[in-house]
């Protein structure tokens, strides 16, 4: 037993649990002070995700997006970039999907992949840029990829507004995209369970971005773990004096890591686009992409344990909204426990940072001389 607990995983796996077991139950505090019901309120929150067949499909269709932005941000987090940029990339990545899915006239098997390549591809560029501003002209990232969101995000409305909605239409969307320009179903249509094939696909809205999302997050892992850019990766995270000392070319490094962090953020814009809403709207990433910090925050940005904490973040979302429509509990109760969970989870890297910049160099050299003379 003493072998199971010792494992890094494990521990890693337990502290984020018992954080987030925390932070439910001070949910649950809170829900108890504002609410008349409040064990009906936080039933609804804890179970309401399973209850029905359409609810697990709304709690897994979410959780694809917030798998694909937790890989986007763990990548760069990982290398001690700390970008925000998933927000833009995510944006233009909806829009390159869309425009090939309405405008490009091909059969599906070539417009759909055509589409995501597409998405990638500008998240790649998109998420390049930030990157040479950081590494040849060192802009903070930080700024630097929340005013590209902007950018982004104003570009994708002047598109949607002025070139792609209907004209004359009073809703700034545009036409829903043909049957060709939409993800095909996750199950694919075998005569042996049709029937059952047209209930899932009519109760539950999953598409192949299913598959898409655990193909994603292997390669992600195996770029990081497997191949000299993984390498080239870790080091720049954890000393980029280091790295370039070693013979790494920590500026070209440093642009890729952007860049094939948009590519994840891309395919997230491609999935909401082709897949959610099926057509190009207004508003479509709704914040979604700050989303993809927490969930790679509670991974520690491993991309092993993206999907773990993507799908229990993304539980926690969806049992906010059921919460908030079946009770008088708003939705905003959840952004206390995302924050608390923020808190816990972190705190591991906090306490450490601040006792090694309280404790005296002399102080450090003193204790160590008495380890020697023990």
């Amino acid at each position: 037993m003493k072998w199971i607990t010792g494992s890094p995983a494990v521990r890693e796996t337990l502290r984020i649990l018992l954080a987030v077991l925390a932070a439910l139950l001070l949910g649950f505090i809170i829900t108890c002070l504002v609410s008349k019901d409040p064990l009906n309120a936080y039933r609804a929150f804890l179970f309401g995700p399973l209850s029905r067949l359409n609810r697990i499909g709304d709690w897994l269709e979410e959780s694809i997006s917030l798998i694909l932005l937790g890989l986007a941000v763990s990548i760069a987090f990982k290398a001690k970039q700390f970008s925000l940029g998933a927000e833009g990339q995510m944006a233009f990545g909806a829009m390159a999907s869309g425009v090939v899915a309405l405008f490009v006239p091909l059969p599906l098997f070539l417009r759909i992949p055509l589409a995501l390549l597409a998405a990638a591809l500008i998240g790649f560029l998109w998420g390049a840029l930030p990157g040479y501003l950081k590494a040849y002209m060192n802009a903070n990232e930080i700024v630097s990829t929340l005013m590209l969101n902007a950018i982004a995000l104003r570009l994708y409305d002047y598109l949607l507004i002025f070139h792609i909605k209907p004209p004359g239409a009073g809703y700034n969307q545009s036409d829903s995209f043909p049957e060709e320009g939409i993800l095909p179903s996750f199950m694919p249509p075998l005569p042996f369970w049709e029937e059952t094939r047209r209930m899932l696909t009519n109760q539950m809205n999953l598409t192949v971005m299913l598959y898409i999302g655990v193909a994603a997050f292997l390669i992600a892992y195996y770029v990081m773990a497997r191949t000299p850019f993984g390498y080239e990766l870790r080091m720049v995270g954890e000393n980029i004096k280091f790295a370039k000392y070693g013979g790494i070319n920590t500026k070209r490094t440093i642009v890729l890591v952007f860049a094939v962090s948009g590519i994840f953020a891309g395919l997230a814009g491609a999935h909401l686009s082709l897949g959610v809403h099926q057509k190009l709207i207004a508003n479509i990433t709704v914040g979604l992409g700050f989303e993809g910090i927490v969930v790679a925050i509670m991974a520690r940005n491993n991309p092993l344990f993206v999907p773990l904490a993507a799908f229990a973040y993304g539980y926690l979302r969806a049992g906010a909204d059921i919460m908030e429509r079946t009770s008088d509990v708003p939705r905003e109760m959840i952004l206390i426990v995302q924050a608390v969970i923020i808190l816990l989870v972190t705190a591991e890297y906090v306490l450490p940072f601040i006792k090694q910049r309280i404790v005296k160099p002399e102080d450090s050299y003193l204790a160590e001389g008495d380890r020697h003379a023990a």
